[in-house]
């Protein structure tokens, strides 16, 4: 059997095994020990045990537990409700504050966790109910909440990130600092967008009345100081990374650490607060770890069996196509898996193909991983079964249906559709501020 056909063999296994209902990690890891058995032998089974000791030895991993422990003890300790009246306050005054208070909110929660769920679940559960009982359309904010929360996966200190660092060897924290300015860039696209849409259309969001925003100073600085709180502790620990003074993974445990520290002062560390954190923190990091350790199981056959310089073969010399069509190609697959899967299991899918191919093609790693973190944000709200869109449906009041859901999500993904093409066109948008700090 050719080598091109072993590799076609084991990707059609290995999505057999997911539509099966197997877990990510387990299908995946299943097909990798196998293949690895039957073409070398019991000597293969050494390549996932390879695998995990090169898991285990991975410094930077520190960091993966470190930051979902910092988010969870924020958000678990009430403290993302403070920065949500601060937006109420200092925002409630603009046709569509509140929404675009809210996109803040996603940005800040962004800062502090790295995924998208959590900003989604903070998302439904604070913001949404205020919003509604404002008198906001639904279909409006149903769509600022799905698409403020898919920052998460892009805004350091992104926990996707993460894994396709640990998948490509490339830096985590260059990925981090590429993935700032796109960051940051998408939300004040999505902000300037609901600025507009409301000013052109006031019922879609309307300002608070004049009773609710009438608010002492006094009180409006108490809940700025409030509020600003996250941001402190974000700065905290990134400056000094910045500036070179700690590693990142000392960084993310000075963030840790002076999270835990807030919420001690601010007295809201309670038994429940702590236990919830660490169950929660927990769950997630393992749940990394075994797609991690799937991951380089299965790419280090990909790579043993010659995969992709087969791939790469076909797509140039076979069917002549140029190394920009076949990235976009590779944008769209991400797309249209992203209608079934996350963006975990997307990165671990493709990964052994993708990450190699796009080096062989001569674009850069860094660059690369921001164009799939967009566009995996994408796919997380694309119909039909778009990941955010279950979620916020799960998490949605009764009178958002689902046909609400799927609308509101056509503006943003135009905008972030926009956001994607400008970040393809001009790549020192993500290159720009690593180089500033690393150097060229």
């Amino acid at each position: 059997m050719s080598f091109e056909m072993i590799a076609l063999l084991m990707f059609a296994s290995m999505m057999l095994m997911l539509m099966t209902g197997q877990r990510v990690f387990a299908g995946i890891g299943f097909v990798a020990v196998v293949s690895a058995m039957l073409l070398w032998g019991d000597g293969g089974v050494e390549i996932a045990f390879t695998a995990s000791m090169k898991l285990m030895k991975w410094y930077p991993l520190l960091t993966l537990p470190l930051f979902i422990y910092m988010g969870f003890i924020l958000s678990e300790s009430g403290i993302a409700d403070d920065l949500y009246k601060m937006f109420h306050v200092w925002m409630g005054g603009l046709n569509g504050g509140l929404a675009i208070g809210t996109i803040g909110l996603m940005v800040l929660i962004s800062a502090m966790n790295g995924l998208s769920v959590a900003g989604m679940a903070i998302g439904a559960t604070i913001a949404l109910p205020e919003l509604l009982k404002r008198g906001y359309d639904k279909r409006m904010i149903s769509g600022v909440v799905q698409a403020g929360s898919s920052l998460g996966i892009l805004v350091p200190p992104s926990v996707v990130l993460v894994l396709y660092a640990m998948i490509a060897r490339q830096p985590v924290g260059k990925l981090w600092l590429a993935g700032v300015i796109p960051g940051l860039m998408m939300a004040t696209m999505f902000i300037v967008y609901i600025a507009i849409r409301c000013k052109i259309n006031p019922t879609l969001g309307p300002p608070l009345s004049k009773e609710e925003r009438d608010v002492p100073f006094s009180e409006k600085m108490r809940l700025a100081r409030a509020g600003m709180l996250p941001l402190i502790i974000f700065f905290v620990m990134m400056f000094p990374f910045v500036k070179g003074w700690t590693s990142l993974v000392e960084s993310s445990a000075v963030g840790a650490a002076t999270a835990t520290i807030a919420a001690i002062v601010k007295r809201r560390l309670t038994k429940e607060v702590f236990e919830n954190t660490v169950r929660q923190t927990l769950n997630i990091s393992a749940m990394f770890m075994w797609i991690i350790l799937a991951a380089l199981a299965f790419g280090a056959i990909f790579d043993g069996v010659g995969a992709v310089k087969a791939i790469k073969s076909f797509f140039v010399d076979g069917l002549g196509l140029s190394r920009w069509e076949i990235l976009l190609l590779m944008q769209l697959s991400f797309l249209l898996m992203g209608t079934f899967l996350d963006d975990t299991a997307m990165l671990v899918i493709v990964a052994p193909l993708y990450v190699p191919l796009v080096g062989e093609l001569g674009f850069d790693l860094i660059w690369y991983g921001i164009l799939y973190t967009i566009t995996s944000q994408i796919a997380y709200m694309t119909p039909p079964f778009g990941y955010n869109l279950f979620l916020m449906r799960a998490m949605a009041p009764p009178e958002i249906t689902l046909k609400d859901i799927y609308m509101s999500i056509i503006p943003f993904v135009g905008v972030m559709l926009l956001a994607l093409l400008t970040v393809i066109v001009f790549p020192q948008i993500a290159l720009w501020l690593p180089s500033l700090v690393y150097g060229n």
